[in-house]
């Protein structure tokens, strides 16, 4: 790197990311993001499961490395939802879609079984942040393609079963993550693919798809993540993601939200379609993002950990912004980061 200046402020930046992992063990390239760019987020899919104790060995390599580089304790991550969005195959436990849990005979006492049992397979393993619960109102019937993930249509209902989530995953020691802000319950196109648009009015978002996030975050929800989805009530230009309007102006002011923010996977289509990963998260974090998810390409990740630093490096105002977010992930980190 050019300089101690410039070395610095990538190795900053780079700790506002998490990455995945191309295999089962601790390879080169991430070992090489930890060294020279600081990144100490990683998350874990299919690819990376072997068996528990493969990955409890991949999860201390994790931390050692991280360790041996300076760096604070990693946050390591899994979507661990049940049904259709499993990562762990058995021994772990199969759960069910959250709808079916949702709407059985006693959905308090299931779903609270559920993130117990979670949270205490996913510690074993080393991870420290499972990315649910999904609290997106969804109603039933109606084509939209969240509707399996979601607790229901009610966002009283959807409201209350998510905070029990999030209580019972973080008293068993997961920090959890509130999903996909401001809520995706009515979108009929999945993000993975394309940009959705939800046409709902303010008032609407406000009064249904917003009101279960109000009740995660008086449930002290550790993160909250972010929509890839234009909401025309809202900001009819950004998506969720990238919007000033929805990120800083509703979540952290008009809602006093002071935990960690993460993007949702910054590969997919709704974003890489319309712009370059560096790009996008220079504007994500800009807009109020702290946590930036790039799951798959390290070389995005490096592009885009390396733009970042290079506009802190030209606005210093953002190195406040940077400072913010790191002590918001530090706070995290304490209450759940083992090291």
């Amino acid at each position: 790197m050019a300089n101690p200046l410039e070395s610095t402020a990538v190795r900053q930046a780079g700790q506002l990311f998490m990455v995945g992992l191309p295999g089962v063990t601790l390879d080169n390239s991430t070992r090489l993001l930890i060294e020279e760019f600081g990144i100490n987020n990683f998350i874990y899919f299919k690819r990376n499961v072997d068996s528990p104790e493969q990955l409890r060995q991949l999860s201390a390599d994790l931390r050692m490395a991280c360790e041996a580089h300076k760096l604070t304790p990693p946050l390591i991550a899994i979507d661990q939802e049940g049904g259709t969005v499993t990562r762990l195959p058995p021994p772990f436990t199969q759960f069910p879609d959250a709808r079916r849990l949702a709407d059985s005979a006693n959905p308090e006492k299931a779903l609270a079984e559920y993130a117990m049992a979670c949270a205490r397979e996913l510690s074993d393993i080393g991870v420290n942040m499972n990315l649910a619960p999904v609290l997106d109102v969804c109603e039933t019937g109606r084509g939209f393609f969240m509707e399996s993930r979601a607790l229901g249509g009610i966002p009283a209902k959807v409201g209350m079963l998510g905070s029990i989530i999030i209580k019972k995953m973080q008293e068993n020691g997961v920090a959890a993550c509130g999903k996909h802000f401001p809520g995706l319950g009515a979108a009929t196109v999945d993000p993975h693919f394309r940009l959705p648009q939800v046409t709902r009015t303010k008032d609407e978002l406000l009064g249904v798809d917003i009101l279960p996030f109000r009740e995660a975050i008086a449930s002290d929800v550790a993160a909250i993540m972010t929509s890839h989805t234009i909401y025309q009530g809202l900001d009819t230009t950004n998506p969720a993601t990238l919007s000033p309007l929805i990120l800083t102006g509703i979540l952290r002011i008009d809602m006093d939200y002071n935990g960690v923010i993460i993007t949702d996977d910054l590969e997919m289509g709704a974003i890489e379609n319309e712009a370059t990963i560096d790009r996008a998260a220079l504007q994500a974090f800009e807009a109020g993002a702290d946590l930036l998810l790039v799951c798959h390409s390290h070389d995005k990740a490096i592009a885009a950990c390396k733009n970042i630093a290079e506009a802190v490096l030209k606005a210093p105002p953002l190195q406040e912004r940077i400072t913010l977010s790191l002590k918001r992930l530090s706070l995290v980190r304490q209450r759940f980061a083992r090291a």
